[in-house]
C-alpha cells in the first residue's frame, strides 16, 4: 500500500488574468445578488417594480449567476492546475473576452429588447414571445449564451491538451493506473483530478449546450426548421445541469490545496478517492432527469433511471471530501482565519445544499415540490453556503498579507453575517417550498409574503456581509500577486 507525506509546495501568488476573472466575479457576483434581493423585495411588497421588470431582472439573474460562478471556478481550477501542467494564458484570457462579449449580447437583449423568457429558454417560447420581445432579441440573448460556451469549451480543450501532454491520457489524468491497478502512491494530485473529469463532463455538456443553440436560433429566422420540444427541453436541462455541477467541482480544488498547507498534511489521490471522482464523471451526466420527472411523455426507465442515479451522486465526492477534510484538519493544530474558516464551512454548505435535491429526485416528492421555492432552496445553500463561500476563502487566500497576519473583528463579523444570512436566506426558501409557494412568479399570495419578507432581511444581511469580503479582497489586490508563504502553519508544526 502507498504511504502519502506532505511535501511542502511554493505559494504561487495570482497571475493577472486569475485577478482580472476574480475582480469581475466579484462586480457582477455582488449585482445578480442585488438583482436577487429586488426580486425577494417585489414578492415581500416591499418594493413595486412591476411584472415586466421582476422577469427581466429574474432572467438576468439566473443566466448571470450561472455564469459568472463558472468564471469564478475557472480561475481557482486555472491558478492552480497550472502549477502541474502546461496551460495557455492567451486560450485563459480569449475565455475571459468571449465571456464579456456574450454578457453584453444578454445583456443588450434584455435591457433593450425586453427578453424575459428566463435563462432556461425553453423552446417554443423564445420564439413565440406573443410581441413582448423581437425575434432578435430572442437571438441575441441565446446568441449571447453560444458566444460563453465558445470561450469555455476553448478552455476544457487547451486544459485536455495539457493534461494529456503531461499524464498521457485523460483516464491517467483521473488515476486510472492506481486505480485498476497497485497503488504505487503516484496518482496525479487531487487538483489535476477534478480538473480532467471538469473537463470531460463540460466539454460534453458545453457541444450539447451549444446544438440545441443552433437549432433555436435556426429556427428564430426559419420558423419551417423544426425542433422536438421535448428534445430541445432535455438537452437544455443536460447542457445546465452538468455546467452548474461542474462548478463546485473547479472551485474545490481550493479546498485540495489550501487545506493541506495549513495542516501539513497530505490530501490522498488513494483508490477510494480517485474511485468516486471517476463513478462521478459518469453519474454527473445522468441525473438531470430530476428536472423532467413531471414531464410524463419520457419513457419511464428513463426517469426511474433520473430516480436511481440521482441518488447515487449525492454522495461520492462530497462525502471522500467532506471525510477528507476533517481528517486532515482533525488534531493538526491548524489556525483558523477567514480563508480556512470559509473553505471549511462550504464543505458543510455543500452537504446541507445538496440534501434539498437529493429529496426532490424521489419521483413521488418531485410531483408536488419540483415547481415550488423548494428548488431555489437548494441551489441556493448549494451555491451560495458552498461554492462561493469556496471562492471567497480563495480571495482571502491570495491577499492574505503575511502567514501570521490576523483577521480583524469586522472580517469575522462579516463571516458570521456570511453565515447566517445565508443559512435564514435559503432556508426561507425550502420553508416556503414546504408550503408550496411557487416559484418563477412576480406576485405571491397574502400567507407567502411574510416568508418573502423574512428571506428579504436575510438576503441584506448576506450581501452586507459580502461587501467586505469584496472590499477586503480589491484592497489587497497587489498582495494577491505575490509569492510568500501564506498559509498559518499548524500549531503542532510552529513549535
Amino acid at each position: 500500500m502507498a504511504t502519502y507525506t506532505y511535501t511542502p509546495v511554493p505559494d504561487q501568488g495570482a497571475k493577472a488574468g486569475v485577478l482580472a476573472y476574480l475582480v469581475i466575479s466579484c462586480v457582477v457576483l455582488l449585482l445578480m445578488m442585488l438583482f436577487g434581493l429586488l426580486m425577494r423585495m417585489e414578492q415581500a411588497q416591499m418594493i413595486s417594480i412591476g411584472a415586466l421588470w421582476f422577469y427581466k431582472i429574474m432572467t438576468l439573474h439566473g443566466a448571470g449567476m450561472v455564469g459568472i460562478v463558472a468564471l469564478a471556478g475557472a480561475a481557482i481550477m486555472w491558478h492552480f492546475l497550472r502549477q502541474y501542467v502546461d496551460l495557455s494564458t492567451g486560450i485563459f484570457m480569449a475565455n475571459l473576452i468571449l465571456f464579456l462579449t456574450g454578457v453584453v449580447m444578454i445583456l443588450a437583449s434584455v435591457l433593450l429588447g425586453d427578453f424575459h423568457a428566463a435563462w432556461t429558454f425553453l423552446f417554443p417560447l423564445p420564439t413565440t414571445s406573443m410581441g413582448m420581445w423581437s425575434p432578435g432579441a430572442a437571438a441575441l440573448f441565446m446568441g449571447g449564451l453560444l458566444v460563453i460556451g465558445v470561450g469555455f469549451v476553448l478552455l476544457h480543450l487547451d486544459i485536455a491538451r495539457a493534461i494529456i501532454s503531461r499524464y498521457g491520457g485523460l483516464g491517467r489524468g483521473l488515476g486510472w493506473p492506481q486505480l485498476f491497478g497497485p497503488d504505487d502512491g503516484n496518482a496525479p494530485p487531487p487538483a489535476v483530478v477534478a480538473s480532467t473529469m471538469v473537463t470531460i463532463v463540460n466539454l460534453i455538456g458545453l457541444v450539447v449546450g451549444a446544438s440545441i443553440l443552433v437549432m433555436m436560433l435556426i429556427n428564430v429566422y426559419v420558423p419551417t426548421f423544426e425542433i422536438d420540444p421535448l428534445l430541445a427541453k432535455g438537452m437544455i436541462y443536460f447542457f445546465g445541469h452538468v455546467f452548474i455541477n461542474a462548478v463546485i467541482y473547479m472551485a474545490v480544488i481550493a479546498v485540495y490545496e489550501i487545506l493541506p498547507r495549513y495542516t501539513q498534511r497530505p490530501w490522498k489521490a488513494n483508490k477510494v478517492f480517485l474511485a468516486s471522482w471517476t463513478a462521478s464523471t459518469i453519474m454527473v451526466m445522468f441525473i438531470f432527469p430530476h428536472h423532467l420527472l413531471m414531464d410524463y411523455a419520457y419513457p419511464k426507465w428513463f426517469l426511474i433511471m433520473g430516480h436511481i442515479i440521482g441518488y447515487l451522486n449525492t454522495f461520492p465526492i462530497l462525502i471522500v471530501t467532506g471525510y477528507g477534510a476533517m481528517m486532515i484538519v482533525y488534531r493538526s493544530g491548524i489556525r483558523w482565519d477567514m480563508c480556512s474558516r470559509l473553505l471549511f464551512v462550504s464543505l458543510f454548505g455543500w452537504a446541507v445544499g445538496a440534501m434539498p435535491a437529493f429529496i426532490d429526485g424521489t419521483i413521488t416528492v418531485n410531483y408536488v415540490m419540483h415547481n415550488t421555492l423548494w428548488v431555489p432552496g437548494h441551489f441556493h445553500t448549494y451555491l451560495l453556503l458552498g461554492m462561493v463561500a469556496m471562492v471567497f476563502g480563495f480571495m482571502y487566500y491570495l491577499g492574505k498579507p503575511n502567514e501570521n497576519a490576523p483577521d480583524s473583528a469586522l472580517d469575522v463579523a462579516a463571516f458570521w453575517g456570511f453565515v447566517i444570512g445565508t443559512m435564514g436566506f435559503t432556508m426561507s426558501f425550502l420553508y416556503s417550498g414546504k408550503i408550496s409557494a411557487a416559484r418563477r412568479y412576480a406576485e405571491h399570495l397574502p400567507e407567502w409574503v411574510p416568508y418573502d419578507k423574512i428571506a428579504s432581511y436575510f438576503a441584506m444581511l448576506l450581501i452586507a456581509s459580502v461587501l467586505v469580503f469584496i472590499f477586503r479582497f480589491l484592497t489587497r489586490l497587489g498582495l494577491a500577486s505575490r509569492d510568500y508563504q501564506r498559509a498559518s502553519l499548524a500549531r503542532s508544526m510552529a513549535t
